[in-house]
């Protein structure tokens, strides 16, 4: 099952992502960016149908703090 549920921000004239949930590589993971580029890859322990909804729910209650995270330069 392929799916994807990210949050990006309009920032310094081009859409940079924060938080990325997807099922690519086989697996379900979750994609950390900060400001400068830099980026790391979480596994989920959980199905694809799991992580899809735990996702979905993760990025809507929390993403003004990954948003303010992301903007100072540290880790979403």
């Amino acid at each position: 099952m392929g799916f994807t549920v990210q949050l990006e921000v309009w920032h310094d004239s081009k859409w940079n992502p924060i938080v990325r949930y997807d099922g690519s590589h086989g697996f379900p993971h979750k994609d950390v960016f900060r400001r400068n580029g830099e980026s790391r890859k979480v596994p989920l322990k959980m199905s694809f149908k799991e992580a899809l909804v735990f996702a979905d729910k993760d990025i809507r209650d929390r993403w003004e703090m990954y948003l303010q995270r992301f903007l100072r330069g540290d880790w979403p």
